[in-house]
């Protein structure tokens, strides 16, 4: 028999999570029946969702959502063979049994020289979503202009270097200076630190006097208010995230987005990446393409040690890490 180490939401978040807020159990896992694998995680993500799923979809209790990347180590499943890398949705745990109807092979010409756990990242949902927000719910076109927040995190950092591959201008913002430097570094065109200028109404308007065509939005709040005056006659705005909001014990109030949506017509649609689950392939291919040829670079905050994940997950709720956050086991 196998024991599976699994992480369970104790209680239910209030304010922002501690480390209280979760329990570390373990789970004696049943022999296979026929059909099924057992697994053994090698890299699990920790994303800004979990906080807002969590309370939506979770009780107290169940073991904490989350997806990773496993092997299969014991297989009764003719269609699945040992020693198989997949991304699974299975939580946080270390071992589990599936069916195989909710794995999702790596491509198959992924390489040996790249890390698995970018499946968890760039060519994985993360990069889908900057994909297909940026291509299907922005629509942005060459030469156009790009704000991107939280620009130094799993997602913004590639949607600013998507939109440099297609030929836009991209302006992001992150929390610290060393992001900053990071997204320059990356290709960035304009930068800055939303943390030390004096005013970010101005700083926007100093990265992009003309305004903004297209605003990947992940953070919410007080930036999209402000943002949402400096976009284009006719801009689109993707609403990816609102991690400003999600550790609010009171709700956010006002203000209003009528009047400058109606006066510009502007567009805003929120969205979640599993709409294009029937194009999934085709995004995935195309972000190892990048990535192998060098035009798409990924940076990974990684974290040693299961038992880790609480404080990692927190971490990044925090905006310590830079680029994807992973914890390897």
């Amino acid at each position: 028999m196998v024991t599976a180490k699994v992480w369970v939401l104790k209680k239910h978040f209030e304010g922002f999570p501690k480390s209280s807020d979760f329990d570390l159990k373990h789970i004696e896992l049943p022999n296979l029946k026929d059909g099924e694998l057992l697994l053994e995680s090698v890299f699990l993500s920790v994303d800004p969702y979990m906080r807002p799923y969590s309370q939506r979809n979770m009780k107290e209790g169940d073991i904490m959502i989350g997806t990773q990347v496993a092997r299969i180590v014991e297989s009764k499943n003719p269609d699945f063979t040992v020693g198989v890398f997949v991304v699974a949705r299975s939580g946080w745990r270390t071992h589990f049994i599936s069916d195989g109807k909710d794995l999702r092979a790596l491509p198959p010409n992924w390489p040996e020289s790249l890390p698995r756990s970018l499946a968890l990242g760039t060519i994985g949902m993360p990069g889908l979503t900057a994909y297909f927000g940026l291509l299907e719910v922005c629509k942005m076109k060459s030469g156009e202009t790009v704000l991107v927040n939280a620009a130094a995190g799993a997602v913004g950092s590639v949607v600013g270097q998507l939109a440099k591959i297609w030929g836009c201008k991209v302006v992001g913002c992150a929390g610290s200076d060393d992001k900053v430097a990071y997204l320059k570094k990356i290709g960035f065109d304009e930068a800055f630190n939303y943390k030390t200028v004096a005013s970010l109404d101005e700083a926007l308007r100093k990265a992009s006097p003309d305004g903004y065509d297209c605003f990947f939005d992940n953070v919410g709040g007080e930036f999209t208010t402000v943002a949402i005056n400096q976009m284009k006659t006719y801009g689109r705005i993707a609403l990816c995230g609102a991690i400003s909001q999600y550790n609010d014990s009171v709700p956010q109030k006002g203000p209003y987005v009528q009047m400058p949506m109606i006066f510009k017509e502007l567009q805003m649609e929120g969205f979640i990446v599993s709409r294009w689950n029937n194009r999934w392939e085709e995004g995935l291919n195309t972000m190892l393409k990048w990535v192998m040829e060098g035009k798409v670079k990924c940076h990974e905050q990684v974290t040693e040690g299961f038992e880790n994940m609480p404080a990692a997950f927190i971490g990044m709720l925090k905006g310590e890490n830079l680029g994807k956050a992973v914890i390897k086991v």
